[in-house]
């Protein structure tokens, strides 16, 4: 996912698509602890996803408080 595309989310967008990586995620590193996960490097651009996530979603509470 791009930043561009992560700035014109909403919080609550945010804070869904926040969700749906996290639990990817354990998935992910469920299938990698079996030895079944196909694509380790997925695993990598989802931390990555996570936190430009979470990044974007400080910000805007910031500017919301501010």
């Amino acid at each position: 996912m791009k930043n561009s595309e992560i700035r014109d989310l909403s919080v609550d967008e945010l804070t869904a698509k926040r969700g749906e990586l996290k639990q990817e995620g354990f998935n992910l590193r469920l299938q990698q602890r079996s030895g079944q996960l196909e694509n380790p490097s997925r695993l990598t651009f989802i931390r990555k996803d996570l936190a430009r996530i979470e990044t974007e979603l400080t910000a805007k509470r910031a500017a919301s408080v501010a």
